[in-house]
């Protein structure tokens, strides 16, 4: 059997170059948006996650951005604690939460399907977290659209 002769790796040390940057840092064009739309459940797969961090780079990349949470996505924009709401269970238990409030803090906008919501997961209007709006199941389609027509940037965030 071979012998590993390599000192195991040590807290602080790289393992890869993180400072090389391939890709021009792309920055958005006066007027241009992005919308990230999520149709996923929350704490099911990292992808929700990430795409809010996508989100909040777009923003911080100068584009307009919005989010879209429908379907399962609303899951996402829910308050949630236990033993009571804000309390944080287990470290990321308020990831959403916190990213979520840090993108509408810097100017992004979040809205959320007002059936998915009631008719999907039994949530009202005071369940959101604030600052996020509530929209017409009708709205989902049409902001999507709009969008489109306005050539933005379409991030779609899909799960099942």
């Amino acid at each position: 059997m071979p012998a590993v002769t390599k000192a195991p790796n040590q807290i602080g040390e790289h393992l890869v170059d993180y400072e090389e940057k391939v890709f021009e840092d792309v920055k958005a064009e006066k007027g241009e948006k992005a919308l990230v739309t999520f149709h996923t459940v929350a704490f099911e797969g990292s992808i929700g996650f990430v795409n809010l961090l996508q989100a909040t780079r777009l923003q911080r990349k100068g584009f307009e951005t919005s989010i879209l949470l429908y379907g399962p996505g609303v899951t996402l924009g829910v308050k949630r604690g236990f033993p009571t709401l804000g309390d944080e269970a287990f470290p990321g238990h308020q990831n959403f939460n916190k990213q979520i409030a840090k993108f509408i803090e810097e100017g992004g906008k979040v809205y959320a399907c007002r059936f998915a919501l009631q008719a999907l997961y039994g949530h009202g209007e005071g369940s959101l977290i604030e600052g996020i709006k509530p929209i017409n199941p009708l709205d989902v389609l049409d902001i999507i659209l709009l969008h489109r027509k306005s050539n933005a940037f379409i991030l779609d965030t899909w799960t099942l």
